[in-house]
């Protein structure tokens, strides 16, 4: 049980963290510290901390509210796509064995941190405005069809799929792209929760599923408060190095 709390704590405070600074779904930390060290079933892993990204993906997208730096509009149209096609992400998972997920999931991890220190996301709002109503809504479409079924697949890397998207495709600035990406997984993070829980033949693990939410909210709070206030080169680089040492840490213990 000590050893549960621990994980669950160190899991959940860094899963926090990493979607208050960064709108990081807390699947992509919370997931792969459960499976690999205390051997999680993949599938329940994931739906567990999915669960635990609802109240933090909420708490933080109503601080970048606050701060003006959420634009809900345009998020809807890509929470329409991302809804509807993580129920499917989340039947495919159900179908895999828990290797193939554990492994892609502990990768995930370390690949996304080390692309937030060598390139971090910089980009300004003149992108976003020089694109017609009608190619954003397309964009958002399609992006949130990729975005959904990667939730609901291995719930890690849909919050930063979707940052980097937003960024990139669509032309948001930082803290906009933020605050709208956990907007959107407040909703889909329930909807893969849910999808989880109901397809599967037994409860999750009840005490690991609480820690991870506690944990998980508290660390989100803090987090986006103190994001909405930093440079976004400091969010970036903060980030992916809590990410890098996680991930380094989980691939070791995992395969060495």
């Amino acid at each position: 049980m000590i050893a549960k709390i621990v994980v669950c704590l160190a899991a959940g405070l860094g899963a926090g963290i990493g979607t208050g600074l960064a709108g990081l779904s807390a699947a992509a930390v919370i997931s792969p510290m459960l499976i690999t060290f205390l051997g999680f079933g993949a599938y329940e892993a994931v739906g567990i901390a999915l669960a635990s990204d609802v109240l933090a993906s909420a708490v933080s997208a109503y601080t970048y509210g606050k701060h003006k730096n959420l634009d809900i509009r345009n998020g809807i149209v890509m929470l329409c796509a991302v809804l509807a096609f993580t129920i499917v992400g989340s039947y495919v998972a159900s179908l895999l064995p828990n290797t193939t997920m554990g492994s892609f999931s502990v990768f995930m991890t370390l690949l996304l941190g080390i692309k937030f220190i060598i390139r971090p996301v910089m980009t300004t709002a003149d992108k976003q405005e020089e694109k017609s109503r009608r190619t954003r809504i397309i964009q958002s479409l399609l992006c949130g069809m990729v975005i959904g079924f990667i939730c609901g697949f291995i719930g890690a890397g849909g919050g930063m799929m979707m940052l980097l998207m937003l960024t990139g495709v669509l032309g948001y600035e930082l803290k906009t792209a933020v605050g709208t990406s956990v907007f959107v997984m407040a909703f889909t993070a329930f909807t893969g929760a849910a999808s989880h829980f109901s397809i599967s033949v037994s409860l999750p693990d009840i005490p690991a599923l609480v820690l991870c939410v506690l944990f998980t909210f508290a660390g989100a709070q803090l987090a986006a408060r103190f994001a909405n206030k930093a440079p976004a080169k400091t969010l970036n680089r903060a980030t992916g190095a809590v990410l890098t040492v996680l991930g380094l840490a989980m691939v070791c213990v995992k395969f060495i």
